[in-house]
């Protein structure tokens, strides 16, 4: 009987690895070539759209410093033109673009008088590092919440986790975070108020810096995850339910399979294809999902970074932030139709669109 399942489980495998191998075909790398083309044009026009708006906001950098006495005329000069913010607006994008292309040089920040790059690098792995922690956390909970939803319609747990899911669809991001401070400063040492390390976090072994780091996303992660999780919930639910209404299905049943077969293999299967679709705007959304989580919680990410950005007009600062938040919509994007793809083989990529 071991023999068995062991088999059937390599055969199971086998058959996934084939599929994943066959997404590697030419129609894929085609399909894959057309859409990054695709995405260079839409960067380009993300980006002169984004420097337009940021020079409809009045006034520039410098405005500032110039309210500053103990800062001379002449300095404000030199800054001006260091930052290349004397020149005409188009020569100013062109320049930007220029380097781009070329260097892949994003700018010097003003602020932090620092290229934008070495800003970024150091704080993407940090906001990654929440925002990926909470979408496991969700599709962990929410997945199986709502298929047991569904099958257990109108039942007791059901109309509890209905309750749930509104309620949390219902709370703002930022009231969740708020609640979620409150309950840590009235906890406080048992929960962290805030930061991404404690005070002590040099002298610990490594994996008590793991611990520790891992302690302080707790609070951050449950105020991203509690409003996804609600909604994600309810779409899971929602789609089994349809599709444990369709004719295949009580053919399925009638033919005597077991429920089980019924509901994971034949009606799971084509539930799923929407969740995917979701999984690729949930991926494009870490970036902005993730701001008020690091603003409530004094995360060291990106959310707090453009921020203040936006508040110091730090224009090439803001520009590559922007930049970012497009790029992983296009790969998000891109990815939940190559998972769509692999997942099933009946939907052809030359139909997503």
């Amino acid at each position: 009987m071991t023999a068995a399942k062991s088999s059937s489980s390599q055969r199971r495998w086998e058959a996934l690895q084939a599929r994943f191998a066959s997404a590697l075909t030419g129609e894929t790398l085609w399909y894959i070539l057309k859409r990054l083309m695709q995405a260079l044009l839409t960067l380009l026009l993300a980006s002169a759209l984004s420097f337009l708006i940021i020079q409809l906001a009045p006034g520039d950098y410098l405005d500032a410093l110039r309210q500053n006495p103990q800062i001379s005329p002449e300095r404000i000069e030199e800054l001006r033109q260091r930052f290349g913010l004397d020149r005409p607006l188009i020569e100013q994008y062109g320049r930007w673009l220029w380097r781009i292309v070329t260097a892949g040089d994003f700018g010097e920040s003003f602020s932090y008088q620092r290229s934008v790059a070495s800003l970024l690098w150091e704080r993407i792995p940090n906001t990654l590092l929440l925002a990926i922690a909470s979408l496991i956390i969700t599709w962990a909970i929410a997945i199986p919440l709502g298929i047991f939803g569904a099958i257990h319609q109108h039942g007791k747990v059901d109309q509890i986790l209905s309750v749930v899911s509104y309620t949390g669809q219902g709370f703002p991001s930022f009231i969740t975070a708020l609640l979620l401070l409150f309950l840590a400063q009235n906890l406080s040492p048992y929960l962290p108020v805030g930061g991404m390390t404690s005070i002590d976090h040099a002298d610990l072994t490594p994996l008590g810096q793991v611990i520790d780091i891992g302690w302080h996303m707790i609070l951050p992660t449950l105020a991203l995850s509690i409003t996804s999780f609600a909604g994600l919930q309810r779409i899971t639910r929602g789609q089994l339910l349809d599709v444990l209404r369709q004719d295949y299905i009580r053919t399925a049943r009638a033919k005597g399979l077991p429920e089980n077969r019924v509901i994971y293999v034949h009606a799971l299967r084509n539930a799923i294809n929407p969740l995917i679709t979701l999984l690729g705007f949930e991926f494009a959304s870490l970036l902005s999902g993730a701001f008020i989580a690091e603003y409530f919680f004094n995360w060291p990410g990106l959310g707090r970074l453009i921020l203040q950005a936006v508040t110091a007009q730090d224009l090439y600062l803001v520009m590559a932030s922007l930049m970012m938040g497009a790029l992983m919509l296009i790969i998000g994007n891109l990815l939940a139709d190559l998972m769509l793809k692999a997942v099933d083989p009946r939907i052809k990529l030359s139909d997503l669109k």
